[in-house]
């Protein structure tokens, strides 16, 4: 464990980052490009599909990472019955003492604080008294911490993406098959009221047969991303080195679920395309001029489009850009042969219907709205995150625990939402060729059942 831990330090990220293609190579025929194959002999991944254990009566958190989104979450979840804190773990200490400050304010004892080196987190895995490590990290740290968690026998909910490499892909699904805890990704946008009535809809049919999806992560951050030295702010360290779809799973996550990746259809492969980069390095050049950021550069062009074909040949667009000088969106499309839902902002069209959008969706949050948001909603509002989907998704972690339930989500969805980075990595740096997605389940989406939230 310390070994991977120091391969992915701040001092060993750059060295790390160049191979994030490795141990893919060239296959046979036109210029495609082969995923790794699987390691072999492993378990069977059948028994993941419906992981159920005992049910918690109070389920018991190690938190790692509290910056500021470590901070909203941790609110979120202090919000929640039946949830303990029994400890919370920073590299800065300030950011340990505000979240033990969080927890006794909320009447909780003082959980115990890790404010060590970078591999203190170890040591918070290691505990008793904890269920669950909640990490909430760099995304360079997601799967080192994961991996401790779960050999020590803790379940794993981990920011997004939850990996980074291929690598790293398979280390999450062969620990999870080996140690037989849940390693769930906290796909907060799988949770959004829009995307459940979504999900809702898709699966009762309303579009009929689902063909295509698009999906993204437009998101204007070119002042924040130039926000201090590139030590301090771990985005731009990845934005510095790596050409590709860097965050794909806000948008990407809620239309898999649509199309039931996983479980019936699985991505096969995929080609990725970037623009050149030139918005970054524009307002960087506006900083004065003996600011040693001006001397940066920025391998990520400004817009990224990746095209997936699935095995049951249906397609995905996902697109992903930092810099564009654009309003917030993640695309949230899916189309049927009887309709198409398109969201930003939302509206549907259905046979039958004049040739213009609907926009006026009540009837149909009446008639299709998730379950989950009529009746959290309230809570959700005034917990807040993101519109309330944070307190949603922290939620139903917690109830599906308790419970002894499946989780929503399986480490088999965090593997394949997340390959999608150094697969459009690999893409893009071989002049767009096909790259084909690693069958993470080995075999078992053919076989699997619609997840549990499309049938909540």
């Amino acid at each position: 464990m310390k070994s991977a831990s120091l391969l992915f330090s701040r001092r060993g990220f750059l060295t790390a980052a160049g191979a994030v293609g490795a141990g893919i190579g060239l296959a046979d025929g036109a210029g495609a490009v082969a995923a790794p194959t699987p390691p072999a002999a492993m378990p069977d991944p059948q028994r993941l599909f419906g992981l159920k254990h005992p049910p918690l009566d109070t389920v018991r958190i190690g938190m790692i990472g509290m910056g500021g989104r470590g901070l909203s979450l941790l609110g979120n979840l202090l919000d929640i019955d039946h949830v303990e804190i029994k400890a919370v773990c920073d590299v800065v200490p300030d950011r340990v003492r505000r979240a033990q400050e969080r927890v006794l304010a909320k009447g909780q004892p003082d959980p115990a604080g890790y404010p060590g080196p970078e591999t203190d987190f170890e040591n918070l895995c290691r505990r008793d008294d904890v269920d669950l490590v909640y990490i909430a990290t760099p995304w360079d740290w997601h799967v080192p911490m994961a991996v401790s968690a779960m050999k020590q026998g803790k379940h794993a909910a981990i920011e997004v993406p939850a990996a980074m490499t291929l690598a790293e892909c398979w280390e999450l699904v062969n620990t999870a098959e080996q140690t037989r805890r849940h390693c769930l990704m906290l796909e907060n946008c799988c949770y959004g009221e829009l995307e459940l009535l979504v999900l809702r809809m898709t699966h009762q049919g309303v579009l009929g047969e689902l063909n295509h999806g698009e999906a993204g992560y437009l998101h204007e951050a070119r002042d924040y991303l130039l926000q201090g030295s590139m030590t301090d702010n771990w985005r731009r360290r990845f934005v510095s080195k790596l050409d590709g779809n860097l965050y794909p799973t806000h948008g990407l996550g809620p239309v898999a679920l649509y199309l039931d990746i996983n479980g019936g259809d699985r991505f096969d492969h995929l080609v990725s395309m970037s623009s050149r980069e030139s918005a970054l390095s524009e307002r960087r050049n506006a900083l004065p001029a003996d600011d040693p950021r001006r001397r940066e550069r920025f391998a990520g062009g400004d817009m990224n489009t990746t095209l997936l074909k699935t095995a049951l040949g249906r397609t995905i667009m996902v697109q992903y850009s930092l810099v564009q000088s654009r309003p917030y969106s993640r695309i949230n499309l899916i189309a049927g042969t009887r309709g198409t839902f398109a969201d930003y902002p939302p509206r549907l069209h259905l046979d039958g219907q004049p040739d213009e959008w609907i926009t006026h969706l009540q009837p149909y949050h009446d008639q299709y709205g998730h379950p989950l948001w009529k009746q959290l909603q309230d809570l959700a509002r005034k917990s807040g995150g993101h519109g309330g989907m944070d307190y949603v998704m922290n939620w139903r972690l917690i109830h599906c625990l308790r419970e002894g339930r499946p989780l929503d989500l399986t480490v088999y969805d965090a593997a394949a939402w997340s390959s999608i980075v150094p697969l459009s990595i690999e893409s893009v740096s071989q002049k767009s060729a096909p790259v084909a997605v690693p069958d993470f389940t080995r075999g078992a989406w053919r076989n699997q059942p619609p997840g549990p939230l499309a049938t909540a």
